[in-house]
């Protein structure tokens, strides 16, 4: 890529901008998979401590039980109760997903009663209001919901009815749900349930991390990418001029009738089909890059097939579906692929590294060791 300045050629230009669209792309899909990542591990750690993070809580205005302990308080969360009768689905130990932080409203059928400090303890939820208090106790606890869209939680017990809960500020929720959930399953004593529930997690997100794009070179660029909008641009222009010849036909212009029109009209319509004919097969033509000429031994022949199961396009015939092994590669190798900095100095078979690099590594111990590990191997 060092010859893209100098050069200045359509080609080079073509791969400058599409390695800096695929870097950009893979920053935020890495971003973000971080994020979660994160989010995950501090959830399990979270699991792992949550009796020993429990405290007695100090001038808290709330007469605990003698074994009783506070794990999360919050103030500004409302109290609110359902308009209608419903049955709420059982608790369940399930790990809030991450998503977007739910927006500050009260959803329709929900009216406000109280507002004060949210409690959790590892006997019950409590709130306490200027009205007074109400109290959650998880053995009496029937039915539990979590608004995905709304930072609200409802909750019945055996004895209550219509169903209550707490409207919290969106800041607090994702720990407000993460803690009862964990409270809740210390009670029933299934807390390792929940941290195998976030390993499995951890393990299936781990799986999902992006990978570094492969580096696109310039032989991989095609004809289209000289028009503006690309293929679109060049699909629509083949199709409005394919258009041209059937409107013609389909058209009634004035003139005389009979042998003469008829002349006419089939000289009018031939000359825009033949100029159509040309710039259809003009891309054709251009979309594969000439192969170079080898200029030293070990040079493998162009091949004629069309197929590279993900491979970057080359003269050589070089792909991922099968084949054989490639411990020679052609001179040159490194202007169809990209090649790592230690190329020249492996002794094994082709590969691509996971970071998009090749590296004549495959087979030793140490194959693209500087390069997050081997991903696949090349073969001819």
């Amino acid at each position: 890529m060092a010859r893209t300045d100098s050069t200045g050629t359509w080609r080079y230009r073509w791969a400058h901008r599409e390695n800096d669209r695929l870097r950009q792309a893979y920053r935020d899909a890495e971003l973000t998979w971080r994020r979660r990542d994160e989010e995950l591990r501090r959830m399990r750690a979270a699991a792992l401590g949550f009796r020993a993070a429990a405290t007695a809580a100090p001038g808290l205005p709330l007469e605990l039980d003698s074994d009783e302990r506070v794990h999360w308080v919050a103030p500004a969360a409302q109290l609110v109760e359902s308009r209608h009768s419903a049955v709420l689905p059982a608790p369940e130990l399930s790990v809030p997903v991450s998503g977007a932080r739910p927006r500050p409203r009260r959803p329709d059928g929900l009216r406000v009663l109280d507002t004060g400090l949210a409690v959790i303890t590892n006997h019950r939820l409590v709130l306490l209001g200027g009205r007074g208090r109400r109290d959650w106790a998880y053995g009496r606890i029937s039915g539990l919901a979590h608004d995905p869209a709304a930072p609200v939680t409802l909750i019945q017990v055996l004895d209550r009815r219509p169903a209550s809960g707490l409207l919290l500020p969106p800041a607090t929720v994702a720990e407000f749900r993460l803690t009862l959930t964990l409270a809740f399953a210390d009670v029933i004593e299934q807390g390792p349930a929940v941290v195998a529930q976030l390993d499995e997690l951890i393990a299936e997100h781990d799986q999902v991390r992006p990978f570094r794009p492969e580096i696109v070179t310039p032989a991989q660029a095609q004809f289209t990418a000289r028009v503006p909008g690309g293929r679109r641009t060049v699909a629509a222009a083949a199709a409005g001029l394919l258009l041209i010849p059937a409107v013609l036909v389909d058209s009634d212009p004035p003139g005389p009738t009979g042998t003469q029109a008829a002349v006419a009209a089939t000289g009018e319509v031939a000359a825009p089909v033949a100029a159509t004919a040309r710039p259809a097969t003009s891309p054709t033509r251009t979309r594969s890059p000439k192969p170079r000429r080898a200029t030293g031994g070990g040079t493998a022949t162009p091949s004629p097939r069309d197929r590279f199961c993900g491979a970057p396009r080359n003269p050589f015939g070089y792909d991922f579906c099968d084949g054989q092994q490639i411990w020679t590669p052609a001179t040159e190798f490194c202007d169809w692929f990209s090649c790592g900095q230690d190329f020249q100095d492996g002794r094994g078979y082709l590969v691509q590294c996971r970071d998009g690099s090749f590296s004549r590594s495959g087979g030793q111990p140490d194959a693209c060791d500087l390069h997050r590990g081997v991903r696949r191997t090349l073969h001819s």
